[in-house]
């Protein structure tokens, strides 16, 4: 009786597995074509697995398709593919096979100095004097190490000359890199003050220059897996005005009616970023945060302390319908006045409400949460053949999402709320957009949007991504 129980208990226990979670996928090699600037290691880094690797059956598909978006979110290529070639016994070779992009981009500079398209063509009545031109040379893969060098030389509303080289590993086990950043600027017309939510421009009748700024930054990152990462950045920088502006427009531009603000800053980020395609996520989140020293005490002119937070989630509810939510906030934990230049809260960057494109927003703290809807109209390859000379470009993707959006806002300003009437209330703004996504990361955005005050009007937005 004894071991009739045994035998039914074993035979119990083997009904109740289920094979497949025991089935493995052995990784034998992983091959990797189409590169010819990229490195290999480079390409190699952003797959969840490597050769010689067992990975669970169940989770073999799923890791595949996170790894091909991990080689696209690196910016290097229009198209990468991943095929599996199976060898028997469970054992599978892996190819990669890559498109690159266009890594040189010596390009010609035509922008606008204000914050969107519209402020300049509605507000500031499309003065071509609010325009810089000039050269750019940008190579995103300068030494097949995902390196980018950038060099800038502008003339126009600014006159800017800047420098910047990231390398994102130094190290043999690809988890640390290194930035530099060098910038000298200066202008002839500066943005002094905002009243009633406004922007006041400034420019010397005598056509001095009478903003510079120099800045030098370091840091270092640190990523130690596919998704996490750390930045670590140590800046100096020094801002001189014109006298008119310190003593009589706005003392408070630098406070104390200062001319010359120097400080050292110092930086700390991290992010966790999990979503699916990062210039246009579809699924997937994100959380980054973080916290700056403004002013360390070897001078006097500049003593802040910044926190700020942010996190996106996106939902992929079938192949057409998309949603998300974006929740951002920022905390200044030294509590006295700051000064005009370094005090933006909403208008600049992410921090913004659809609606709100002609307003500005100071304060030393804000909450922003933004709701949107997707609906996939259009997906297709757009093929010019052998009238575009660069093979690279001659298949364009192309997406367009019609979406609705809603959001709300509020900015605590304890110093300048008398002549900025929309701090410490309530916002909210919405509308219905197109949005068109070229090349992988080039989005352009037209928007029909309202806000709080009922205003409405059609807003333009581009995103280059480069």
């Amino acid at each position: 009786m004894k071991t009739l129980l045994l035998c039914f208990l074993s035979l119990f226990a083997a009904l109740g597995q289920d094979p497949a979670k025991d089935k493995v996928v052995y990784i034998n090699e992983i091959t990797v074509e189409g590169n010819q600037k990229t490195r290999d290691e480079i390409i190699l880094r952003e797959m969840l697995f490597g050769a010689g690797d067992v990975v669970p059956d169940s989770l073999f598909g799923q890791q595949l398709e996170q790894s091909r978006q991990l080689v696209m979110n690196t910016g290097l290529f229009n198209d990468a593919e991943i095929t599996v070639e199976e060898e028997g016994d469970n054992k599978v070779n892996i190819r990669i096979v890559v498109a690159e992009t266009w890594y040189l981009y010596p390009v010609p500079i035509f922008e606008l100095i204000d914050r969107n398209f519209n402020v300049w063509w509605v507000e500031q009545n499309r003065s071509l004097q609010r325009i810089n031109f000039g050269i750019e040379f940008t190579h995103t893969n300068f030494s097949g190490q995902r390196d980018k060098l950038k060099l800038n030389a502008k003339h126009g509303y600014t006159q800017s000359y800047s420098l910047h080289y990231s390398l994102p590993f130094i190290d043999r086990a690809q988890t640390l890199g290194t930035v530099v950043d060098l910038s000298f600027a200066r202008n002839r017309e500066l943005n002094y003050n905002s009243v009633d939510n406004k922007q006041l421009f400034f420019k010397d009748p005598d056509d001095r220059f009478i903003y510079q700024r120099f800045w030098a930054d370091v840091g270092l990152v640190y990523r130690p897996g596919h998704h996490l990462f750390h930045s670590f950045r140590a800046r100096f920088q020094q801002n001189r005005i014109g006298e008119l502006v310190a003593t009589e427009l706005n003392p408070d531009f630098f406070l104390d009616g200062r001319k010359l603000q120097r400080a050292f800053f110092l930086q700390y980020s991290f992010a966790y970023d999990r979503r699916d395609v990062r210039s246009y996520p579809l699924s997937g989140n994100m959380f980054s945060a973080e916290i700056l020293k403004e002013g360390l005490g070897f001078y006097k002119d500049r003593n802040g302390l910044t926190l700020k937070a942010n996190y996106d989630q996106y939902f992929s509810m079938n192949r057409h319908w998309s949603a998300g939510f974006l929740l951002s906030t920022k905390l200044s934990l030294i509590r006295r006045q700051q000064p005009f230049n370094e005090y933006r809260a909403f208008g600049f960057g992410r921090n913004n409400l659809p609606g709100y494109e002609y307003y500005v927003i100071n304060g030393m703290d804000l909450v922003v949460a933004k709701a949107f809807l997707r609906f996939c109209l259009l997906q297709k390859e757009v093929r010019f053949g052998k009238y575009i000379p660069l093979e690279t470009f001659r298949k364009m993707p192309v997406k367009i999402y019609l979406n609705l959006n809603q959001g709300t806002g509020f900015v605590n300003d304890p110093y300048t709320s008398a002549i900025n009437p929309m701090s410490n209330q309530m916002l909210w703004g919405g509308g219905l957009g197109l949005d068109i996504v070229m090349y992988y990361d080039k989005v352009f955005r037209v928007q029909y949007s309202y806000n709080h005050l009922l205003e409405h009007g059609l807003f333009l937005h581009f995103e280059a991504n480069i």
